[in-house]
């Protein structure tokens, strides 16, 4: 079986999908793995280092396609990538299928089968292949690190002859993985963290890395299957704004996480919270991408609003783009190894398997996944 790793399109992507590690375990799998010229540059990992671990390079771009009975990548496939893979090929990436309807199609007509890293179920067994779950770990700590490094201030309290300074305070909404994991960076580096979501679950979670959880009586919320927060009634956003303005204004650093699986991210923090704020903060918004927590950010740039710094970055895993590209290695590797067949040297794409039926999003020229076949939306 050929397994091809093309080089992203995009120039902002400094991830890459497969590391020399994994090219060599795959190579000791039977597999021929072929890796397009220059795919490390950015991490610095030479075309020698992925020859040395068992790969073929390729200069020639729409040959790697071609070549590919797997294809795997970061960030979905343009137009002009489909045309080039060969027929029945397997494609593994992110996809975003919830919003790239024409994409998804486009890939069933040219018989693709088409495996969503972000529908990868959240359960014990596929954990180790969870992309979505180790790229927002990474985006949590990297959304502090860019907040500190915004802020005019010091996170941890200091006790000098000149006096006391104060610790920083943060604030950070949502304590998914991405949340959990600001938390605990905030915290290592000193701050006084604050933290809310909408699920009780997760109190016991904040607390634990010692944090203050702060509780709004909401009603019912909960969350979904797979692991996400509910949507809000109206009601329930106006009562949540109005407690979350007063942590926005005592916060020298606010960091929303908040998203809702295959929708929107909800506007929490509106303009009337950032004006209460006080000259010099910073807020970082972690769900810009998918529509933004934060009124008033702008997806891939800083903007300030009555003294306070709005930032709006995109790809934030890609700061720590050696961790996050480790990370997604092994979640791509992990998925190709639960599903090989030593006997045939191939990746058997079980279609009765439940991590299968949930991440597989075309096959054999339809749309199977039935959150997306056009009759059942």
């Amino acid at each position: 079986m050929n397994i091809a790793i093309p080089k992203e399109n995009s120039t902002l992507e400094t991830r890459v999908p497969l590391l020399p590690s994994a090219v060599e375990k795959l190579s000791k799998k039977g597999a021929k793995v072929f890796v397009e010229s220059g795919l490390g540059a950015t991490l610095g990992i030479t075309d020698q280092e992925y020859k040395k671990a068992g790969a073929v390079i390729e200069k020639n771009h729409k040959k790697i396609f071609a070549v590919g009975d797997v294809v795997l990548r970061l960030r979905k496939p343009e137009s002009k990538d489909l045309a080039l893979l060969k027929k029945n090929a397997i494609h593994i990436s992110f996809l975003d299928p919830f919003n790239e309807t024409k994409l998804i199609t486009e890939m069933a007509k040219k018989n693709i089968s088409a495996i969503s890293m972000e529908m990868i179920p959240r359960s014990t067994r596929a954990q180790k292949m969870d992309a979505l779950s180790s790229q927002a770990s990474l985006a949590g700590y990297a959304a502090v690190v860019v907040a500190a490094d915004n802020i005019q201030k010091i996170f941890p309290m200091m006790m000098t002859p000149a006096g006391t300074i104060q610790p920083c305070r943060v604030f950070i909404i949502g304590a998914g993985v991405a949340g959990l994991q600001a938390i605990a960076t905030a915290k290592r580096l000193g701050a006084k963290v604050d933290a809310f979501d909408t699920r009780p679950v997760a109190k016991n979670d904040v607390l634990s890395l010692g944090a203050k959880f702060v509780e709004i009586d909401l009603g019912e919320t909960g969350q979904t299957a797979q692991g996400y927060a509910k949507a809000l009634t109206q009601e329930q956003l106006k009562k949540q704004r109005e407690v979350m303005k007063q942590y926005c204004s005592q916060a020298d650093v606010v960091i929303t996480t908040a998203q809702l699986f295959g929708r929107k991210a909800p506007v929490i923090v509106t303009k009337e919270m950032i004006a209460a704020m006080k000259p010099g903060s910073v807020v970082v918004d972690l769900a810009v991408e998918s529509g933004g927590n934060v009124e008033g950010a702008v997806a891939g740039k800083t903007v300030e609003i009555n003294g306070v710094k709005i930032i709006g970055m995109k790809n934030m895993p890609a700061r720590v783009a050696m961790n996050a590209s480790l990370m997604y290695s092994n979640n791509l590797y992990n998925l190709l190894d639960e599903f090989w067949n030593a006997e045939t040297k191939q990746f058997d794409l079980k279609l009765e398997d439940e991590i299968i039926q949930s991440c597989l999003i075309t096959h054999a020229g339809k749309i199977v996944h039935p959150n997306f076949i056009p009759s059942k939306k």
